[in-house]
């Protein structure tokens, strides 16, 4: 495997079952990477279409994943406006599914909540790639996502 730097702004190239190719992007400080919701059979020369293309998803992955080139960095690009500031999102106590935190990804921060101001937030999680690769599949697939059913709040 290739050896990498986790370098703010990088592209990742995903291969999703020999299918399809998506692309992330690490955003800010390395803590959080976007999700494009873009698909190719072939492999990206430009990635200004990333520019434009929504975004499924935003979370945080294992730097080993990057670190260890499970995931290869193909290119970069200037983080964009809307993805300089990341979502919050949401801690629930498993002992007591009551307490609820709100986790800001940007700060650091952690500040207690309530289950309402939780709800429709991502869980604070750090993903495995093949999670992240099962969730894009499922996602373009239409159908539920275990990893995303088991983080949902209780």
């Amino acid at each position: 495997m290739t050896r990498q730097r986790i370098t703010e702004g990088a592209i990742l190239e995903i291969d999703i079952e020999g299918e399809y190719f998506v692309y992330a992007q690490v955003l800010s400080k390395g803590l959080g990477y976007a999700f494009f919701d873009f698909r190719t059979k072939k492999k990206l020369n430009s990635f200004d279409i990333l520019l434009s293309s929504k975004v499924l998803f935003i979370v945080m992955v294992y730097n080993d994943i990057i670190t260890k080139g499970v995931w290869l960095k193909v290119g970069k690009l200037s983080i964009r406006n809307d993805l300089l500031i990341q979502p919050m999102k949401y801690i629930q106590d498993n002992l007591n599914s009551d307490n609820f935190e709100l986790y800001n990804p940007n700060t650091g921060e952690i500040t207690k909540s309530t289950r309402k101001e939780c709800e429709g937030l991502e869980c604070a999680a750090v993903w495995e790639a093949n999670h992240i690769q099962d969730r894009i599949r499922d996602c373009y697939l239409g159908v539920p996502n275990i990893w995303v059913e088991q983080l949902k709040i209780k």
